[in-house]
């Protein structure tokens, strides 16, 4: 069985990225699989444990950090984020085309660790639409939203590092571009 492809899908927070992956992601030509990331936030509305992340107390995380289980881990905000090592390799394994859905401090982790990665970076059509975006969650407080309009703005100067960038001003043609990339990737790795 022929190992799956890596592929690490980023962009600033808030950009659309869950939005364009759920349009794109059942598609059976892809072959896709999710890598559930670990985190120490407490859940949003409607996350599920295991399935929208693993999500942990500080001390497991910290712990896993030691133990070098990690593909990729990052702090932000006051909570921690981390890609299972064995549980993408496990999926890889299995012929499965494992999606990274992270942030942009361990996608450039990943991208020094495994060069081989398929690198595909999100953009907002514009720092208004992403603001408009972030605030429009309603999940956390104007301090952190700040730091993430912060963030964002020093994380939209790395889309050079990325193969591939994709602009999100209409998510189902986000969603078919990205698609047409991984699919074009699949094909020539054969």
């Amino acid at each position: 069985m022929k190992k799956g492809l890596l592929i690490v899908f980023s962009g600033p927070s808030g950009v659309g990225k869950g939005t364009i992956r759920k349009l794109f992601f059942d598609r059976p030509d892809l072959n896709l699989d999710f890598s559930v990331s670990m985190t120490t936030r407490q859940p949003r509305v409607g996350e599920v444990d295991g399935v929208d992340y693993f999500f942990v107390t500080e001390e497991e995380f910290k712990k896993s950090i030691e133990n070098d289980e990690f593909l990729e881990h990052a702090e932000f905000v006051g909570s921690y984020y981390g890609t299972p090592k064995a549980y993408v390799e496990k999926l890889r394994n299995e012929g499965k085309n494992v999606l990274l859905e992270i942030e942009v401090q361990g996608a450039l982790m990943v991208r020094e660790k495994m060069p081989d990665a398929l690198t595909i970076f999100i953009v907002p059509p514009n720092f208004e639409e992403l603001e408009r975006r972030i605030r429009g969650r309603r999940s956390e407080p104007e301090e952190i939203i700040l730091q993430r309009l912060e963030k964002a703005n020093r994380e939209l100067k790395t889309m050079g590092n990325y193969k591939y960038v994709v602009c999100n001003d209409d998510p189902q043609l986000a969603a078919d571009l990205t698609a047409l990339i991984i699919k074009r990737h699949i094909e020539t790795a054969q």
